[in-house]
């Protein structure tokens, strides 16, 4: 059982529950969100998948069950510094305030900012 949190850093750490009690440690930690985390959600089927919102005005998926291939490097420095569980990047948004996964149709994302009503599905969930 994982939880995750966000911070005003842009950080998003996962913890796990049966762990928690005195000086806990993140079972895992990401930097991607340049700007304060707004918003996490664990997708309803797939416990490894979960979705995160940002003040940069981005939506980010992510996979806990990747790992990095470290024969496949790529020569691009910024795609080698990317976390291998970052799925996909969703970027036109302003100011998100709320994102939800859909109850009924898998991978599909709902989202509300101050640019009006997203709905998006990725091809990755």
């Amino acid at each position: 059982p994982f939880i995750l949190s966000g911070g005003d850093d842009g950080v998003i750490k996962v913890w796990d529950l049966r762990g928690f009690g005195g000086t806990a440690e993140p079972v895992a930690s990401f930097t991607h969100h340049t700007g304060a985390v707004t918003g996490l959600e664990w997708h309803q089927d797939d416990s490894t998948v979960f979705a995160s919102s940002g003040a940069d005005d981005q939506i980010a998926l992510w996979d806990l069950a990747l790992e990095r291939d470290t024969e496949a490097s790529s020569e691009d420095e910024k795609l080698n510094n990317l976390p291998p569980q970052l799925l996909f990047i969703h970027q036109g948004l302003q100011d998100i305030k709320e994102l939800h996964w859909h109850s009924k149709v898998s991978g599909l994302i709902v989202a509300t900012s101050h640019t009006g009503f997203d709905v998006f599905k990725t091809i990755s969930v």
